[in-house]
């Protein structure tokens, strides 16, 4: 089986590009997913979350107000890097755990989706890296849109990550998602079939693919 990081900025189209790999027969770890519920009320990591950065970040049923907790991490570098050393230990283990179980079921392809692989150095636990693009401008109309935010606040989180060129430069693959669904799909086909020559025995098509002799 191949494991692959699926990776990319905020609102460059990470969980559509996951869902097309998964409608060719890829398994889809959501880091994302397993992140919300490793903040759930009774989980280790929202006890230390909200020691750390005290109630206001709760909403009226003592859940995790992410938007709150967003707030407050993006506009302060040292709290993001202390939520992170918080998530990531914990993350990494359960998506482990469920890579494993994408094994067991003899999948060809695991993707996991995850936003700061490439941030956290741990691109080598992957073999392969696929990153999905869009110009900020586009990342910017589409977290206005559908998560509230502010201009400002939009690219604030946007610069508070890894610019595109830096991830590219680390990446296997790229997929540009800034145009019509029908050109993402093209591409993610394009891809899913380089990384499927990648299962035992296929090993040297996906080196080729990835541009290796």
């Amino acid at each position: 089986m191949v494991v692959v990081g699926l990776t990319g900025g905020i609102a460059t189209g990470k969980s559509t590009v996951a869902a097309m790999f998964a409608a060719r027969g890829a398994a889809v770890v959501d880091a994302d997913r397993i992140a919300h519920a490793l903040q759930e009320p009774g989980q280790p990591c929202h006890h230390q979350i909200v020691e750390a950065f005290g109630t206001e970040i709760l909403d009226g049923a003592g859940r995790i107000d992410r938007r709150r907790l967003g707030a407050r991490v993006f506009a302060d570098p040292a709290a993001k890097r202390q939520l992170e050393a918080m998530m990531h230990p914990a993350i990494r283990a359960a998506c482990e755990n469920e890579i494993r179980a994408a094994e067991a079921s003899v999948r060809a392809v695991c993707l996991v989706d995850a936003a700061l692989i490439l941030e956290a150095g741990q691109q080598d636990r992957f073999d392969a890296i696929v990153l999905v693009a869009a110009p900020e401008a586009v990342q910017v109309d589409r977290l206005v849109r559908t998560r509230g935010l502010t201009e400002a606040e939009a690219r604030r989180r946007i610069q508070s990550q890894w610019t595109t060129a830096a991830k590219a430069a680390l990446a296997d693959f790229v997929i540009d998602n800034s145009g019509d669904l029908a050109a993402t799909e093209a591409q993610v086909a394009r891809v899913y079939s380089a990384l499927e020559g990648g299962t035992p025995g296929g090993q040297k098509k996906l080196d080729k693919a990835k541009g290796h002799p």
